[in-house]
C-alpha cells in the first residue's frame, strides 16, 4: 500500500470520525427530547443545498426538481465492490417497506465517479436495486460541488496497474432531508431500512 494510499484512508477514517461525532450528538439530542417514542433528531450543522446535475435517463435536474419530497441520499459509484450495493440494497428495502406511503419519498443516488459513471452506467446500475431510485451524474466541477455541500469525502486511489479499474476511497453516508430541503438526519453504515423508516415517519408525525 502507498503512502498516497494511506493518507487517503486516513482522510476516510477523519471524515467518518467527524460524521460520527454529529451521529452522536444527534441521539443526544434525540435522548433529551424523545416523547412517545418519535425521534426529534436536530440538524447540528448545515448538510445539503443547490446542485444541477443530469438523471440517469439523461434530464438535467436541480434540487429544485425533488422540492416537496424526502430526499434519501446516497453517495458512491457503480464499480463499488461492497459498500455501494450493500446501502442501496438498503435504501430499496426501505421504500419497499413504506410502499404507497413513500411516495413522497425520492431516493438519490450520486455517483463520486463521473468519468466512469455516465447516465447509460447509472442507468443500468440503478435499475438493480429499485425503481424508484435516481441516478445523479455530472461534470467533475458539478460532483464535487454537491459532495461539498453535503460534507462527503471522495478520492480515486492511486498506483493501480490498470489505471481504468481504480477504486474510490468516499465517505458512507446516507443523508435524509425534508421536503423543504432541510437536513433531516444522517445514517452510518449498517442501518436498517427500518431506521430509515422510522426517521421518516416520525418527522411527518411532528406535523412538519
Amino acid at each position: 500500500m502507498n503512502r498516497d494510499r494511506l493518507v487517503r484512508m486516513a482522510l476516510a477514517c477523519l471524515v467518518g470520525l467527524i460524521m460520527a461525532a454529529v451521529i452522536a450528538w444527534m441521539t443526544i439530542r434525540h435522548d433529551q427530547r424523545q416523547a412517545g417514542g418519535v425521534a426529534t433528531n436536530v440538524a447540528p450543522a448545515s448538510i445539503g443545498g443547490p446542485f444541477t446535475l443530469t438523471t440517469h435517463d439523461g434530464r438535467v435536474v436541480t434540487d429544485q426538481d425533488f422540492a416537496g419530497k424526502f430526499k434519501l441520499v446516497f453517495f458512491g459509484y457503480t464499480f463499488c465492490p461492497d459498500i455501494c450495493p450493500t446501502e442501496l440494497q438498503t435504501i430499496a428495502q426501505a421504500m419497499d417497506l413504506m410502499g404507497d406511503s413513500g411516495a413522497d419519498v425520492q431516493p438519490l443516488f450520486i455517483t463520486i465517479d463521473p468519468e466512469r459513471d455516465t447516465a447509460p452506467v447509472l442507468a443500468d446500475y440503478v435499475k438493480l436495486f429499485h425503481p424508484s431510485i435516481i441516478g445523479l451524474t455530472g461534470t467533475a466541477e458539478q460532483i464535487a460541488a454537491v459532495a461539498k455541500a453535503y460534507r462527503v469525502y471522495y478520492a480515486r486511489s492511486q498506483g493501480e496497474p490498470d489505471p481504468t479499474q481504480y477504486l474510490m476511497d468516499h465517505s458512507t453516508f446516507a443523508y435524509l432531508l425534508a421536503p423543504d430541503g432541510s437536513f433531516v438526519t444522517v445514517f452510518a453504515k449498517g442501518s436498517t431500512p427500518e431506521q430509515m423508516v422510522e426517521a421518516i415517519n416520525a418527522y411527518r408525525s411532528r406535523g412538519r
